[in-house]
């Protein structure tokens, strides 16, 4: 059955609540590490932290689209299910390894030139994260088989459970407890995001066992799944996250050199978080056109109609806010800067305005690759917008001496430009050669 606006609506509604959801996680947190002692230094703390934390992650966020795309049958779940608790493994050995003490002090101080107070800071929030990427692959497996059972509103529910476990804890350690913020922060990402793994493997249960008993199971490939299969399919989806991942410490660590570093770092994750509310709706969308673009892609026209009108909203609704006094709002009285950080941060957030709908377009190209099991292309598009990205910081910062983290935004854009351009003639390919689709021969 083709899809309507409405149909597509209805399937991807909760999962952009999921993703809104996850969204408000970081103004929320700032908004309490902000109202604690020493906000600057634990901001800047919370911040390099929860970025080094993404960055081992990296490797585990594309699972989702993978188990929905390659899990067809019994054996095909147990091998990508060993797939990823194998890469699970992998990135909390390296979250170990970036703990010692040798190689934190080298990345933290040396490389990044932490000052000593918030390279502490973010020693001990890295620590509490320390479950947090496995816990993040083990959920993203179970989400992918959820949604691929169209259960979008199970995905909803977990994060709804996240959401309320991570915002107790916050409280908590607020109140009652007297941490650092970095640490209240770090405590209440890592509760929430196992609870919702546990809860994740929980309501899949159901959908696990039809697949394991053949009621779930689907048209399989043309060949048996097997563990090479799925790393070739999967390497450039891996590669890509870290590639992109990689941005955000990468740029912590030009931040640090270039003009007011505390402030921008401080500054940086309140900017990165409020974009964020509004980039989320557009990540979710990959997994809508992996679900709904049809076996040939024949649905790739109402799905782009609808990623358009998206992409305008979400744009639309950051730049109201970042160009009226709803910004000071956001920031003063909403995040809780004190006056000389919201100074820092309403310029970027206005710089970053068209990145929302630039998300919702990438997230619809990458869907058009991952269902024509064509991963290649988006590790090159990710390796054009991290090379966009580092060539517009330091020009901005060095040529033009921009504060760094108006410099970090702007190059976020630039970057997202390149990604989406590389991508459009890999797509067309895609779509073309695939009988029934719009445009196809």
């Amino acid at each position: 059955m083709k899809p309507t606006a409405r149909s597509i609506f209805v399937f991807w509604a909760p999962l952009a609540a999921t993703w809104l959801m996850m969204a408000f996680e970081g103004p929320f947190l700032a908004a309490i590490i902000a109202r604690l002692p020493d906000p600057k230094f634990n901001l800047a703390a919370h911040g390099v932290a929860v970025a080094f934390a993404i960055l081992v992650e990296a490797p585990v966020i594309m699972i989702m689209s993978a188990s929905m795309a390659l899990v067809a049958d019994a054996p095909s779940f147990r091998k990508l299910r060993n797939f990823t608790y194998g890469l699970n493994a992998v990135i909390t050995v390296v979250m170990v390894a970036v703990l010692l003490p040798p190689v934190f002090h080298f990345v933290m101080q040396t490389l990044i030139g932490l000052p000593d107070e918030v390279s502490r800071l973010t020693y001990g929030a890295l620590l509490i994260l320390l479950p947090w990427p496995a816990a993040i692959g083990y959920r993203r497996f179970f989400q992918g088989l959820l949604i691929r059972a169209g259960l979008t509103r199970l995905v909803a529910y977990g994060t709804v459970m996240r959401l309320g476990v991570m915002t107790t804890t916050a409280l908590v350690l607020y109140r009652v407890f007297s941490v650092p913020g970095a640490y209240a922060g770090a405590g209440a990402l890592s509760t929430g995001v196992c609870l919702e793994a546990v809860a994740s493997r929980w309501m899949a249960r159901r959908t696990v066992r039809d697949i394991l008993t053949g009621r779930g199971r689907r048209e399989p490939p043309d060949e048996p799944l097997g563990y090479r299969g799925i790393a070739r399919f999967y390497y450039p989806l891996a590669l890509t996250s870290v590639l992109g991942l990689a941005v955000h410490p990468m740029l912590t660590f030009f931040m640090g050199r270039a003009l007011y570093p505390v402030e921008s770092l401080a500054v940086f994750p309140v900017v990165h978080a409020l974009s964020f509310v509004f980039r989320a709706v557009g990540l979710s969308y990959q997994e809508v056109g992996v679900a709904l673009l049809g076996r040939n892609n024949e649905h790739a026209r109402v799905l782009a109609r609808f990623a358009a009108g998206l992409g305008l909203v979400t744009s639309a609704a950051l730049g109201l806010i970042a160009f009226t006094p709803l910004a000071h709002v956001w920031f003063a009285t909403i995040s809780g800067l004190p006056p000389d950080l919201v100074a820092f941060a309403i310029l970027p957030a206005r710089i970053l305005a068209p990145f929302p709908a630039l998300s919702v377009l990438l997230s619809f190209q990458r869907a058009i690759l991952v269902k024509g099991h064509r991963t290649g292309p988006i590790t090159g598009a990710t390796a054009m917008e991290v090379m966009g990205i580092v060539a517009t910081f330091i020009v901005l910062s060095n040529g033009f001496h921009w504060v760094g983290v108006t410099a970090a935004m702007a190059a976020f854009v630039v970057g997202r430009l390149a990604s989406t351009a590389y991508l459009v003639l890999p797509c067309l390919r895609v779509l073309w050669q695939t009988p029934g689709a719009p445009g196809s021969v």
